[in-house]
C-alpha cells in the first residue's frame, strides 16, 4: 500500500514537473538544433588536412527514404595500391554523437591502413536532421543505416569488396541489430564496448524507470530521464574528455523519455536473441565501463552462435577506449582492430 501511494505521489509530481517544463524545453531545444550545423564549422577540418594523411573525404546532406536529411561521410584512400580499398567499413557511432569529430580520427587511421570507411548520423544527432538525440523509434533508425550502407555495397566499383560493421557503444546495438535484420548482408562486425546492456551504474533506480515508463506516451521528446555525465564516465584521460566534452553538436543533456525506452528495449532485443548471431565477430571491452556492461560483452562472446569470434577485454578501462584512454591502450585496441579487419578481409 505504501509503495503505491509513493508511486502515485512520484507520478503526479513528474506530471506536474513535465507540464512545466514541456514548452519551454521544446522551444530552447528547437532553436538550439538549428544552428547545430553552424555550430560545427569551426571544427570542420579543410581538405589539405586529410590530403596530407592520404585521405580522400566526401560528404553530403541528403534525403533518405522517409524524407529525412541526413548527413553522410566517406573517407575513402587516395590513389594507391591497386587492391586499396581492402575492405568496407560502416561506421556506426555512439548515442549523442556523431560520425563527424572523434569518430574522425578513427576513420583516417583505417583508411591510413587501406580501408575505406564510410559513416552517417542518425536522425536527430549531430549533422542530420531531427530533433537532437531523439530516438523515436531504434529500429527506424538501424532501417535508415541498413539503407545507406546498402546502397553503398551496390556501387560497381565495390563488387567484390568484403563488408564490415563497426559498431562504437550504441552503435554496437546498431551494428548486432542490423545483423539480426540482414544476417547475410555483412562479413563481420568490430564492437568497441557495444551497448548490449546499460550498466546499474548508468540506470535511474527501477523506482523512477516505472514512473518515467507512465509518461513516455505522454512527454515522448520530454529529457528528464537522469543519466550520469557520459564524458565524466566515459573518458579516462582529463584532456581526452575535455575535447569531448567540447563537442560542438554532441547532446549533453538528459536522456528524453521515448529515446530512453528505446535503448532499453534495444537492449532487450539483443539479449533475446545473442543465440541468432552468426557472424563473424571481435569484441573490444574496458573492464572499467560504468556506461555499458562489460560482463554482457563476455555474454555475447558465449552465447552467439558464430563460430569465428574474438574478445578483448582491456582491465581498468573506461567506456571509450578509442578516444578517452592513454595512447599506449588506444594503440593497442587500434591494433587489435586492424589485425582482425587485415586478417578477415584476406579470407575468401
Amino acid at each position: 500500500m505504501m509503495m503505491a501511494i509513493t508511486t502515485g505521489v512520484a507520478v503526479a509530481g513528474a506530471v506536474i514537473m513535465a507540464k512545466m517544463l514541456r514548452n519551454p524545453s521544446r522551444a530552447s531545444e528547437l532553436a538550439w538544433e538549428k544552428g547545430r550545423r553552424l555550430s560545427f564549422r569551426p571544427v570542420h577540418k579543410d581538405n589539405e588536412f586529410y590530403l596530407s594523411r592520404g585521405v580522400q573525404v566526401k560528404e553530403e546532406l541528403k534525403k533518405n527514404s522517409r524524407s529525412v536529411e541526413i548527413y553522410r561521410r566517406e573517407w575513402l584512400p587516395q590513389r594507391g595500391r591497386p587492391d586499396e580499398p581492402k575492405a568496407l567499413i560502416f561506421l556506426c557511432h555512439g548515442y549523442a554523437d556523431t560520425c563527424a569529430y572523434l569518430n574522425d580520427d578513427l576513420a583516417v587511421r583505417l583508411v591510413e591502413n587501406g580501408y575505406a570507411v564510410f559513416g552517417m548520423d542518425y536522425e536527430g544527432h549531430g549533422l542530420s536532421e531531427g530533433l537532437h538525440a531523439y530516438i523515436p523509434s531504434f529500429n527506424t533508425l538501424v532501417e535508415d543505416c541498413i539503407e545507406h550502407f546498402q546502397m553503398i555495397k551496390e556501387r560497381s566499383e565495390y563488387s567484390g569488396k568484403k563488408c564490415f560493421l563497426f559498431g562504437d557503444s550504441m552503435g554496437g546495438a546498431v551494428s548486432i541489430i542490423a545483423h539480426l535484420k540482414r544476417p547475410e548482408a555483412w562479413d563481420g562486425a568490430v564492437l568497441v564496448a557495444p551497448m548490449c546492456q546499460i550498466s546499474d551504474k548508468a540506470k535511474p533506480p527501477k523506482l523512477v524507470v516505472e514512473v518515467l515508463k507512465k509518461l513516455v506516451d505522454f512527454f515522448p521528446t520530454l529529457p528528464i530521464v537522469p543519466s550520469v555525465d557520459i564524458c565524466e564516465a566515459a573518458f579516462k584521460v582529463p584532456e581526452k574528455r575535455a575535447r569531448g566534452a567540447s563537442n560542438p553538436v554532441g547532446y549533453p543533456g538528459r536522456l528524453r523519455l521515448r529515446t530512453g525506452q528505446e535503448l532499453l528495449n534495444a537492449v532487450e532485443q539483443i539479449a533475446e536473441r545473442m543465440e541468432e548471431i552468426n557472424m563473424p565477430f571481435l569484441v573490444l571491452h574496458g573492464g572499467a565501463d560504468v556506461l555499458t556492461d562489460p560482463s554482457y560483452s563476455k555474454e555475447l562472446f558465449k552465447r552467439a552462435q558464430s563460430s569465428d569470434k574474438s574478445i578483448r577485454m582491456y582491465e581498468g578501462s573506461w567506456h571509450n577506449l578509442l578516444h578517452g584512454e592513454p595512447d599506449c591502450v588506444v594503440d593497442k585496441a587500434m591494433e587489435d582492430i586492424i589485425g582482425w579487419l587485415d586478417a578477415h578481409s584476406r579470407l575468401r
